[in-house]
């Protein structure tokens, strides 16, 4: 596995709980309710999987490899990457003041976390797009396979450093839970 595989095989829990965010916020803007506790790991996995895991390795690791080998930062494509983390981050922040409000019984909370919500699934969906099939394989064709590894073994380390050991797997069942309730 290269440092680029693991981040896409990433995408793949990022998008997943994508779609369940969508259908929490169908449900909520249709009036239904949502289990609060369901909204807490939601919010869990988008700061700390999402962000606090995924979002580190290339900020602090692939990026400044991508920018040793001459890819831009400044009018290109790794300042994008890095505006859009800074809005998902913003809309994040919006879901969590919204599902505090929801739990406190505010009713207009719902509105807010479906605002926040559907516009992180906007931002996430075409940042990764982005991330897939133009960033990643710029890095695949540019950096050699050693540094490729080296990327790779360090990820192991932003892991166990920045969530710990073992979360990264509670997250993916979390994931399994959340889809059998939400998706099917």
């Amino acid at each position: 596995m290269t440092a680029t595989e693991q981040l896409k095989a990433e995408h793949k829990g990022i998008k997943l709980m994508l779609r369940i965010i969508e259908k929490m916020c169908e449900r909520l803007k249709s009036g239904g309710s949502v289990e609060p506790e369901h909204l807490e790991q939601v919010l869990e996995f988008l700061k700390v999987f999402a962000d606090k895991c995924h979002h580190a390795k290339e900020e602090e690791l692939l990026f400044p490899a991508l920018e040793k080998i001459g890819v831009p930062r400044e009018g290109g494509p790794i300042g994008v990457m890095l505006a859009e983390h800074d809005k998902a981050r913003e809309y994040v922040k919006g879901i969590s003041e919204g599902i505090a409000r929801y739990k406190a019984g505010e009713k207009r909370a719902a509105a807010k976390i479906v605002e926040n919500g559907m516009a992180y699934i906007r931002i996430l969906t075409a940042h990764i797009d982005k991330e897939d099939y133009v960033l990643y394989p710029v890095a695949d064709a540019k950096l050699p396979r050693d540094i490729q590894d080296e990327l790779l073994a360090k990820f192991d380390k932003v892991e166990i450093q920045k969530i710990g050991a073992g979360k990264h797997e509670q997250f993916h069942k979390m994931l399994e839970n959340l889809e059998k309730v939400y998706l099917k």
